[in-house]
């Protein structure tokens, strides 16, 4: 069993230097690990600390192409887009699809929501609410809008599925898997029970491994998911960077 590819690591475009390591340091890791492939996947554009900016994207353009040339390893250009508003609306603009190779989608704190509804009911609800024991309102609401945002754009990978942010999981996994999208199994935090993995791999769901690496010597690491992978016996044709590399079928631009 071999990882072919990462597809969610940050850099120090991450403001605040929120992620620590260069392109180029990733990408020579991703290298001396023996994986052929890593997407570089900065914060979305409306995270109010974190947020990679629109006017560094030639620079990171040309820093991937620096970094593949030294290192050997593909790489692609992605950003891990936030949601910020009820009706399903994430951080991406029509024109950033000319840069994008790969698109990601999660939730996170502390985003410029698209009105004061939204930052009550998504940002503040899910920041302040019970994380144990939310309500069924609180579930519907952010299934509700993930269900929109996957129908709405052309999401590759849902990131960190329930992470400070409780869904229907199996609602979202079904309609990722109508729509093409990968569900991750994220080296840092899997937020939903083995059971649920089960059942979404029973219905046909596909998982891709990835390490959310915010320091160079992460990327590639991704054992919480494959630790599962190997004890549920969840079959390899459906995790699509393992002994693969994946397809990420939605051209763009």
């Amino acid at each position: 069993m071999i990882l072919f590819g990462d597809y969610h690591t940050h850099t120090t475009y991450s403001r605040l230097h929120h992620g620590k390591g260069t392109i180029l340091e990733n990408a020579s890791v991703a290298a001396n690990k023996g994986l052929k492939q890593i997407a570089i996947t900065d914060h979305g554009f409306e995270h109010e600390f974190f947020g990679v900016k629109r006017k560094d994207i030639p620079n990171v353009k040309e820093d991937i192409l620096n970094a593949k040339e030294v290192s050997g390893v593909d790489i692609l250009l992605g950003v891990e887009s936030n949601l910020v508003s009820l009706n399903g609306d994430i951080d991406i603009k029509e024109e950033d699809y000319e840069f994008l190779d790969i698109l990601l989608m999660g939730f996170h704190k502390m985003v410029h929501t698209s009105s004061w509804k939204d930052k009550f009911k998504l940002m503040y609800a899910n920041i302040y609410g019970s994380k144990f024991y939310p309500s069924k309102e609180r579930v519907n609401r952010n299934t509700t809008a993930f269900l929109k945002a996957i129908d709405k754009y052309p999401i590759d990978i849902i990131t960190h599925l329930n992470y400070g942010f409780p869904t229907d999981t199996l609602a979202v996994a079904k309609l990722a898997k109508q729509k093409g999208v990968y569900i991750e199994l994220n080296g840092k935090r899997i937020n939903f029970s083995e059971e649920e993995i089960e059942i979404m791999a029973s219905e046909g769901v596909k998982f891709i491994l990835n390490s959310d690496a915010h320091r160079q010597q992460n990327v590639g690491e991704v054992n919480n998911g494959l630790n599962l992978i190997y004890k549920l016996g969840i079959p390899l044709s459906q995790v699509v960077n393992v002994d693969k590399l994946p397809k990420f079928t939605k051209k763009r631009g």
